[in-house]
């Protein structure tokens, strides 16, 4: 099929320089390792890396890696929210880290280290080491780093999760719109998580045609979205691709923890909830005992990033023990759609395949 009479080959592709409009989301923590990131990539979609919490010149390794798989596009994800640590209520947040740490051995009462600021450090590294495409999530890129990128030709995508933050976003130079639904899993994209404490949740069948209608650059959906025919929904809605996270976390290349993927298999859709819990900022994840004990405590977490520093040792301690309680389980709302150890070429020709499927055979009802 020439790639112009395939519906799947959408403006976004053009513009990205990509075979088929699928994005995999940039997953901060580990997840996303060369591997994956460069396996989605030479299947035709776009392999994010999630360096947010990377020091600089691990991202430049793992570029560099990245680019001895594949000279395919790919992009790199950072978080632009404000590094100001808040420790005021340390003293408030710390006996219930201190009781949740105990069951894991880890020592009580240790100050946390300050916060490192890394954005501009980071952003200097995928300018020096050309990455082509920039993703960020809790708002578009800050001056003069956004103009910065602009004047160098790179494109820069924006999670948002109301059509006020796309029409900033936009406004701000943002060449794609990641409109990300309620049912995504991890952090929640929101602009201003005290505004919106939870995080705004408007579902992702409302949010994303509401964007696609107001926004003049390209809109791609995220959030539940885990085979074709959420691929195949989102065009209909307006969008010009998809986002895939929790998808691609049991994919054969992830770095996800074990214990973790474990649990992401055994999930089910009333599984997660979204808390603050882990980092001060609203992330949807699994339900498990240290969001339950934390939120039973009645305490409020403090701001991020302070609040995800200062529970640090507790999920560090987690994962060299398998003890997936304890871990932060960002997870979407489509877990029983997951499949083990799938590769993420596979992933990402099956989701195309049959989205192609169903768009070509119009709708289809059950009877």
């Amino acid at each position: 099929m020439n790639r112009y009479e395939d519906p799947l080959y959408t403006p976004l592709c053009r513009l990205l320089g990509i075979e088929l409009p699928m994005i995999q989301a940039g997953m901060a923590g580990g997840p996303t390792t060369p591997e994956l990131v460069a396996a989605v990539s030479e299947a035709g979609g776009l392999g994010t890396l999630g360096a947010a919490y990377m020091e600089p010149e691990a991202i430049r390794e793992a570029v560099r890696s990245i680019r001895r798989l594949t000279a395919k596009p790919f992009s790199v994800n950072l978080f632009v929210a404000p590094m100001r640590d808040d420790y005021s209520r340390l003293a408030e947040v710390q006996p219930v880290l201190d009781r949740l740490g105990a069951e894991l051995g880890v020592a009580s009462g240790a100050e946390p280290a300050p916060t490192p600021d890394r954005l501009e450090r980071q952003f200097a590294v995928l300018m020096e080491e050309q990455v082509p495409i920039i993703s960020t999530a809790f708002g578009p890129l800050p001056e003069p780093l956004g103009r910065t990128a602009s004047e160098a030709g790179r494109l820069v995508t924006t999670m948002v999760t109301t059509v006020e933050e796309a029409l900033a976003a936009e406004a701000a130079g943002c060449d794609v719109l990641v409109a990300q639904g309620s049912d995504a899993g991890g952090h929640r994209g929101t602009f201003d998580s005290e505004r919106h404490r939870d995080g705004s949740l408007v579902g992702t069948f409302s949010l994303v045609p509401q964007v696609a209608d107001r926004a003049k650059v390209p809109v791609v959906a995220a959030g539940g979205v885990m085979d074709g025919r959420g691929l195949a929904a989102a065009l209909l809605l307006g969008a010009q691709g998809v986002q895939l996270g929790t998808r691609f976390l049991t994919a054969a290349e992830s770095g996800a923890h074990a214990a973790y993927k474990e649990a992401l298999l055994a999930g089910t859709e009333d599984d997660t909830v979204v808390t603050r819990w882990f980092s001060g900022r609203p992330a949807r994840g699994l339900r498990n005992r240290f969001i339950e004990e934390a939120e039973r405590s009645g305490v409020q977490p403090m701001p991020f990033p302070s609040h995800n520093t200062a529970t640090g040792p507790i999920r560090q301690a987690a994962a060299k023990q398998h003890d997936a309680r304890y871990m932060s389980l960002w997870a979407g709302q489509a877990l029983r759609l997951l499949t083990r150890d799938t590769p993420a070429a596979d992933i990402v020709r099956g989701v195309a395949e049959q989205a192609r499927g169903l768009l070509a055979a119009g709708p289809v009802y059950r009877e």
